[in-house]
């Protein structure tokens, strides 16, 4: 196919027909998020906690994969009416008691999403909502990245419109070959998010930057089978790039760190005396400790960005 803006060829990549949020052997099968096997259990009880902050009784799993987290929260939490939304068929050995909306993908949500009083979980949602790519040419004008199927890369015409307008308001660059990957279509997909929210909490996570850090070639990155690789839009791998959180106007941005240490979860090795009195209580505690350490490690997935917007009943 002959070269198309990025942000057209990423949809296609994830979202299409043949797609790689429709393979069968899911997300799960090439990387690992904070809400796959072990991770997930400590990260389940984290949000079964913001849920009861919420005052809600309702959490809501967007792009949920194969609903690993949502096994954790039903388990743990069988008091929580549990809804998960993802682009596949409801997986089978999803418990018959969680709810599943099938969404059309990217910032697309399903109808049946609206008029909800929950905890709402957008985890690692934005970074795969495809956005305008764009790079500064020889002459200092910020042209549109174009991309071929093979991933060869061109540059288009001059960006306009709004995408110039998010851009110069929130990710200047004028240096050639510096890159912006421009967050107006998440800052929209957020919004339509949040006029789905009556009350309760809706939470956006994801690796992030703010002005003062944008990254100057951008984040734009594949990944497949555990490594990441090149970026070619060929529905094989995840495409993925970082989001704009301080444009998203969230109420408050905690890093996945300083939220988890909020809510009284930490990395406590157990006491050795609990290996004489109680050898598999310890080795629980061990792994659980080397989980949350884990989870909250500031180089790694605690460096995750949790932005949330709080919702009083009757206002989005």
């Amino acid at each position: 196919m002959d070269p198309r803006p990025w942000r057209d060829a990423w949809w296609d990549a994830l979202y299409g027909p043949d797609g790689f949020y429709r393979r069968d052997e899911g997300p799960a099968g090439h990387f690992t998020t904070s809400a796959h096997g072990g991770l997930g259990a400590v990260l389940a009880e984290a949000v079964g906690r913001l849920a009861d902050e919420a005052g809600v009784c309702r959490v809501v799993d967007l792009a949920c994969g194969r609903g690993e987290l949502l096994h954790h929260l039903h388990d743990q939490r069988p008091d929580l009416d549990l809804v998960g939304v993802d682009v596949v068929e409801r997986p089978g050995d999803l418990p018959g008691a969680v709810e599943w909306l099938r969404s059309p993908g990217g910032a697309l949500l399903p109808d049946e999403l609206r008029d909800l009083d929950a905890l709402v979980l957008a985890h690692e949602w934005l970074d795969v909502v495809p956005c305008t790519v764009a790079e500064v040419d020889d002459e200092g004008e910020l042209r549109e990245v174009l991309v071929d199927d093979s991933g060869t890369e061109t540059l288009g015409g001059t960006l306009t419109g709004d995408d110039r307008a998010w851009a110069d308001a929130w990710w200047t660059s004028a240096t050639p070959g510096e890159r912006v990957e421009v967050g107006l279509s998440r800052d929209l997909a957020w919004r339509d998010l949040l006029s789905r929210n009556r009350s309760g909490l809706t939470v956006a996570v994801d690796y992030g930057h703010v002005r003062t850090g944008r990254p100057s070639f951008g984040t734009l990155t594949a990944y497949q089978e555990g490594q990441v690789t090149e970026t070619v839009p060929d529905g094989r791998r995840d495409l993925t790039a970082h989001v704009a959180t301080d444009s998203l106007g969230a109420d408050e941005v905690l890093t996945q760190r300083e939220l988890l240490h909020r809510l009284g979860t930490r990395a406590a090795t157990p006491e050795h005396a609990l290996a004489g009195s109680d050898p598999l209580g310890y080795v629980r505690a061990l792994g659980r400790s080397s989980t949350v350490a884990a989870l909250t490690d500031p180089n790694g997935l605690g460096g995750f960005s949790w932005a949330m917007t709080r919702h009083t009943r009757g206002h989005a």
